[in-house]
């Protein structure tokens, strides 16, 4: 050590504070923590050092800044950590400076260089599982608004859709709905009688419920400037199924200005007698109000002995899931699904699969629910390897396939690689003693790739 730096070293730790305070913040916690002089490590890890960064000067290309980026991150932050209380970033240095460490006093972060596209990848999630909010006997004054005019939430109950609509957003024009539980609704909720503002409705349940006729019908004939309604319902427990008539006469008719209407509707019920209301398993058109022709189709299956489901839905499809598709449904792409639930009580065929993978093109996740095995294939013709010549059904996207409620064929159709090709598929849920079947022991050459 030269004589320069013994003098330096030997000043008060008063008058070194002095010096140090000159220099950059950030070169003085780079050149003196943990370099083996506790001197200088002690003074270096004063608040004052830390607590506000400045990374926006670091953040260029160069190996030397890089390098020096790299140290703050492995070593220098997770020391000093408690003392941040201000960040100051770009994009490049954000990620990697704020998952370095915990910190448990930052209380502001300044963000530079940041134009819309980047902005918007890093604060704009595509994750569809947002967490639901409860707003259930929050009061009014809690949360309001008198300038929000567009609405995107997935909220606990129907209820808490409710209180959204009971005046305390007045300008709302558009609310997108998301709702996750499927309890029963409160009819003391005051709603506004006239929504004049509310253009843009979307309601979204993917859970079963009956609060139909009691509560989501009566909202919508509320809606009588409505222009764009969106619908996703799975309904039970109902005298009749939702169909065309029920559509027209129930909820189009309310609706005088109403010009977009996209729906996907399924009504779930045990009752024998619901049968002589089921429409022509076609596609139809039914009229909207604007005076034109909107194209839909129908479904329906038996998914158990007394349970029957109907779907009615706009076309083209225009949501990521269905649920309850059977053995027939309609010729046509569903070019936005990527969550699929296959469910009949007839058993499905290699040919139905092969309409699967043509319609469901981006298919990622497959749910089969297909209990009773096929009377025309026993288990040793499973164990052949002379598998019989057929097209192969194709899912490119394909990455989770569920036949935990399927049969021992459906597990042979996607596991057999002469009859299935899935080359993303990453999660399989199977009955072990299926698949020990189906593979004889882990030894059949045919489902060693799927």
């Amino acid at each position: 050590m030269s004589q320069s730096n013994v003098n330096l070293l030997n000043l008060p730790d008063e008058i070194l504070l002095l010096i140090l305070k000159k220099l950059n913040n950030i070169d003085v916690l780079y050149s003196f923590i943990d370099v083996n002089n506790d001197h200088l490590n002690s003074l270096a890890l004063e608040k004052i050092f830390s607590d506000t960064l400045n990374f926006v000067s670091i953040d260029n290309v160069s190996a030397i800044d890089q390098q020096k980026f790299d140290r703050f991150c492995k070593v220098i932050l997770p020391k000093i950590h408690e003392n941040v209380k201000c960040f100051i970033l770009e994009p490049l240095s954000m990620k990697c400076i704020l998952l370095a460490a915990e910190y448990s006093n930052l209380t502001e972060r300044k963000l530079f260089n940041f134009t819309q596209y980047v902005g918007l990848n890093y604060f704009t999630t595509h994750n569809r599982s947002y967490p639901s909010l409860s707003l259930c006997d929050s009061p009014s004054i809690s949360f309001s608004s008198a300038t929000l005019s567009y609405l995107s939430i997935n909220v606990s109950t129907f209820d808490d859709c409710l209180y959204l609509l009971d005046g305390r957003l007045k300008q709302l024009s558009t609310l997108i709905v998301q709702i996750y539980k499927t309890s029963k609704s409160s009819s003391v909720i005051p709603i506004t009688d006239n929504l004049p503002n509310l253009k843009c409705f979307s309601l979204t349940c993917y859970f079963l419920f009956d609060i139909y006729d009691e509560h989501i019908l009566p909202l919508l004939h509320r809606m009588t400037y409505l222009e764009k309604l969106t619908l996703y319902l799975c309904i039970k427990i109902r005298d009749r199924f939702i169909d065309c008539f029920h559509l027209q006469n129930e909820i189009l008719l309310y609706m005088p200005r109403l010009h977009l209407f996209t729906f996907y509707i399924s009504t779930y019920d045990r009752a024998a007698d619901l049968f002589c209301f089921v429409p022509r398993q076609d596609i139809q058109r039914i009229d909207a109000n604007i005076g034109h022709e909107k194209y839909m189709a129908n479904m329906i299956n038996y998914i158990s002995i007394d349970e029957t489901v109907f779907s009615i839905f706009s076309l083209p499809f225009a949501f990521h899931r269905i649920r309850a598709v059977g053995n027939i449904f309609p010729d046509i792409v569903f070019k936005y699904v990527t969550i699929l639930v296959v469910h009949d009580i007839v058993p499905f065929n290699h040919e139905f699969f092969l309409r699967v993978s043509r319609s469901f093109s981006l298919l990622q996740t497959l749910h089969v629910v297909n209990l009773i095995l096929q009377s025309s294939c026993d288990i040793n013709s499973l164990l052949s390897n002379d598998s019989q010549s057929c097209s192969i059904a194709k899912y490119p996207h394909l990455t989770t396939f569920n036949v935990r409620r399927g049969n021992i064929n459906n597990v042979e159709e996607f596991l057999n690689e002469t009859k299935t090709s899935a080359p993303c598929l990453t999660k399989l849920m199977i009955k072990y003693s299926d698949l020990r079947i189906v593979t004889n022991n882990f030894t059949r050459e045919e489902t060693r790739h799927n």
